[in-house]
């Protein structure tokens, strides 16, 4: 199929009037320029402005994370490159002190691991996740590259090799003091990797919490989860997958295009999008400069989008969404069975946005039915009221109320000896512990 191929004709076509539109914007909106003391000169440049930002193209956004405040005091931020993978690198984002007191501290600090979801966005998405953990903890997070600028001579990835790399990482840090926080999608293979470790008698993280995730898609399943069993396999790949054009590094290998995903996000709301561009039209007339960067810089972030491998994407549907195989203990990895309930050294917190749109209430808290030999104690779930899937780990709510109680689950768990560990025995049933919703 040419669809890839006809898209970037049709991007390369656009160019000339993007770049004509910013200059426009340009002309009739800089404040040195004479065009912008003409009538109506605003308007000329929203619509201008307006024109460039539908037609451009957008680049993967930088995290920008210079600098964290703690305790009153800024703290520089250095973001280093800890293993570089063909699909993915993992990122520490390493904070620096020049006094002994914080030198210290920062060494006590737990170390934190956010897998970030390979699922169309960048995982830039996490940028307030990652910000608001540094300021307590050790901070990696992996950082999944675009499909189309893997070179096809790397091979493919599938989720299997999506498990072997959350394994890989999580040794490279070392799992004895580590905490894993998996957001959304990435529930499902970090819960697998964790259980196929636990399995082979391996040291496991001191914490797992799974924010947001498709760990049992039976439970209240969503719109996302119902087209995902309403069509038959073939037809996802017939459909969604297409060959990555030749002017890109990755020539040749099938993805399921960042375009293609993007088109079905903003299909998801369409009313929602048009009135928020409509808005900064209004705003940009108007001289509301403070709410017309804040629409560029969500926009910057939600139209950056980027190619998934078609293996990984083909295994999530036909094992997460049509098949259930973690769920009902069917699912084998390489030949070993993936198995939650041996893990015993890890404690488990769920998370959950009450009206999560994406993810269901009960998808994610099915994990603690899985890991039955995680004692009570170390068991925890969070139904955040008046969330939605974006607002449990970015934004006001995430900070306020879902953070206060992340960073204490960690805290216990990272002073505490694992039962595992001492040799007590998990319990053969337990009930989740009732936690508060916000601090």
């Amino acid at each position: 199929m040419l669809l890839y191929q006809m898209h970037e004709f049709g991007r390369a076509w656009m160019a000339p009037m993007t770049y004509w539109a910013d200059a426009g914007a340009k002309m009739f909106g800089a404040p040195g320029s004479w065009l912008s003391s003409v009538p109506g000169a605003s308007r000329i440049a929203a619509g201008y402005e307006l024109m460039y930002r539908i037609g451009k193209d957008y680049e993967k956004p930088e995290f920008g994370i210079h600098q964290v405040e703690i305790d009153g005091t800024e703290y520089p931020v250095v973001e280093r490159v800890v293993v570089d993978k063909p699909f993915c690198r993992l990122l520490r984002f390493k904070r620096f002190a020049d006094d002994a007191a914080g030198i210290a501290a920062f060494k006590d600090d737990p170390p934190v691991l956010v897998v970030a979801p390979l699922s169309g966005h960048h995982s830039t998405l996490l940028r307030d996740t990652v910000k608001t953990l540094l300021r307590d903890h050790k901070v990696y997070i992996t950082d999944w590259v675009d499909a189309r600028m893997v070179p096809a001579e790397a091979g493919g990835f599938t989720l299997d090799d999506y498990i072997g790399y959350v394994q890989e990482f999580i040794r490279t840090i070392g799992a004895d003091t580590l905490h894993v926080i998996s957001v959304c999608q990435p529930t499902v293979p970090v819960l697998a990797a964790v259980s196929l470790m636990a399995g082979r008698g391996e040291t496991t993280p001191r914490s797992l919490v799974m924010m947001g995730g498709p760990i049992d898609t039976r439970e209240n399943p969503t719109q996302v989860n119902n087209l995902a069993v309403e069509k038959p396999l073939w037809w996802f790949e017939a459909n969604l997958i297409h060959a990555v054009p030749a002017n890109y590094p990755g020539g040749g290998r099938r993805v399921y295009p960042g375009f293609m995903q993007h088109g079905g996000f903003v299909a998801m709301n369409p009313e929602r999008h048009f009135q928020s561009h409509w808005d900064f039209y209004e705003h940009l007339v108007k001289g509301d400069l403070e709410d017309a960067e804040s629409h560029r810089r969500f926009y910057d972030e939600y139209n950056a989008v980027l190619d998934m491998p078609a293996e990984y994407y083909l295994d999530t549907v036909r094992i997460v969404f049509q098949q259930h195989l973690l769920p009902k203990g069917l699912w084998d990895v390489r030949g070993e069975r993936v198995d939650p309930s041996k893990i015993r050294g890890t404690a488990l917190m769920t998370i959950e946005g009450e009206l999560d749109d994406i993810s269901g209430q009960g998808q994610t808290r099915a994990a603690h039915k899985l890991c039955t030999g995680i004692p009570e104690a170390d068991q925890r779930h969070l139904t955040v009221s008046g969330a939605g899937h974006y607002g449990i780990f970015s934004g006001r709510r995430w900070r306020t109320q879902v953070y206060p109680q992340v960073r204490e689950f960690i805290a216990a768990h990272a002073a505490k000896v694992p039962a595992a560990k001492t040799g007590a025995k998990p319990p053969g049933e337990r009930r989740l512990r009732a936690v508060p919703r916000g601090r």
